[in-house]
């Protein structure tokens, strides 16, 4: 998502990949870090499974449902500097996202695999805040799966994950 949008999402913790016959249309590794939580300044290096890799500096405005994000390309040596001025280690972060029958897309992501502090989630974009508060896993029979929702809890972004984890320990 170059340039600004509204980021609308709802998140759920999961447990593992999903056992699902829908389409996985992309797989990526991603290194990601925080220069602030609030409001959210955050890098990101996203390697494409068999493509590219992207350099990102992310900006996002404070929320939990809908928030502004604006995302900006930046060189790989641009990155390393902002990765060095962070001095920590960034959170690494396995992500697949997955075709659902009605046009969305189930992202499912596995964040620090091997530490005592692994864990996965997913989150379904939408277009608009009444899509979001009106679509129901079900309606893709994920309602097994996407059962512990955490939008609205401020303790479960990846941003309060890095104050836990990472924060003031290099």
């Amino acid at each position: 998502m170059p340039g600004g949008a509204m980021e609308i999402e709802r998140k759920w913790m999961v447990a593992g990949w999903p056992e699902t016959e829908f389409p996985m249309v992309n797989e990526q590794f991603m290194r990601q870090g925080y220069i602030s939580v609030g409001p959210t300044v955050r890098i990101r290096e996203e390697s494409e499974t068999g493509g590219m890799t992207e350099y990102i500096v992310c900006f996002k405005s404070r929320g939990t449902l809908a928030r502004k994000e604006i995302e900006i390309s930046v060189p790989e040596d641009k990155f390393r500097e902002l990765e060095d001025l962070i001095d920590a280690p960034l959170i690494p972060k396995l992500r697949r996202s997955y075709q659902l029958p009605d046009g969305l897309v189930l992202e499912v992501n596995h964040v620090d695999e091997g530490l005592p502090t692994e864990f996965w989630y997913a989150e379904v974009e939408f277009e608009s805040i009444l899509q979001a508060k009106t679509w129901e896993p079900e309606s893709a029979g994920l309602e097994g799966y996407l059962k512990e929702e955490v939008t609205s809890d401020p303790t479960q972004t990846m941003g309060a994950y890095w104050l836990r984890t990472r924060a003031g320990r290099s």
